[in-house]
């Protein structure tokens, strides 16, 4: 039996992939800057299950020099569900370098375990 060959099919999916991808990146990366541009933009900073309080303000304090990532308002009402602080920064006109100090000053804090980055379609 001769050796098998790549199918035509394969051989020529390979090219429309790549064809998609090209097409597809830019798009994605345009809805992310059409969504950074028109809506807030959140960063919120994900902590271990046991972290108190205190260490959530202590990390939002030490974190807010960070150019364009502003802490949010601490909640005032005193609701049961404000009991555990969201840790929450303002990110709207942060550039990339922004986000990227913002992370680096988080990673510092062994209670952080990451931070999620929201628009206003909630991605």
């Amino acid at each position: 039996m001769p050796a098998s060959r790549p199918s035509r099919r394969w051989r020529g999916g390979l090219p429309a992939a790549g064809i998609m991808l090209a097409v597809l990146a830019p798009a994605a990366a345009g809805c992310a800057s059409f969504d950074r541009a028109l809506g807030k933009q959140e960063a919120v900073v994900q902590f271990q299950a046991q972290t108190s309080n205190p260490a959530r303000l202590k990390v939002r304090a030490a974190c807010s020099h960070v150019p364009q990532a502003i802490p949010e308002p601490l909640p005032t009402d005193h609701l049961a569900s404000d009991m555990t602080y969201d840790v929450r920064y303002r990110v709207d006109h942060a550039s990339d370098g922004d986000l990227a100090k913002l992370q680096q000053c988080l990673e510092r804090f062994p209670s952080v375990v990451g931070i999620e980055f929201t628009g206003p379609a909630g991605s």
